[in-house]
């Protein structure tokens, strides 16, 4: 919601507000669940696996290319699915 608020009052501005809303990524702050439990993530995936640096990345870069320039207020998952199942 805070997305889409932003780029309601933000676009008069020419400002464009987007999010990235990441599944599972082998990172720092997941490295204890992995850890205990990691097993089970790539099987709930519809993609059946972890996301790794260049998933996220390619959405990052789409966003700040050219091609999103009439794009604000989304939401992107980058979640192997798993949040459209």
């Amino acid at each position: 919601m805070l997305t889409r608020q932003l780029a309601k009052h933000l676009a008069k501005e020419n400002i464009l507000v987007n999010a990235i809303a990441p599944g599972t990524f082998q990172s720092d702050m997941m490295k204890k669940t992995l850890a205990d439990r990691g097993d089970e993530y790539p099987l709930r995936c519809p993609l059946g696996r972890l996301g790794k640096p260049e998933d996220i990345a390619g959405v990052a870069i789409f966003l700040a290319a050219e091609a999103s320039t009439y794009l604000t207020g989304a939401v992107i998952p980058c979640d192997g699915g798993l949040s459209q199942v």
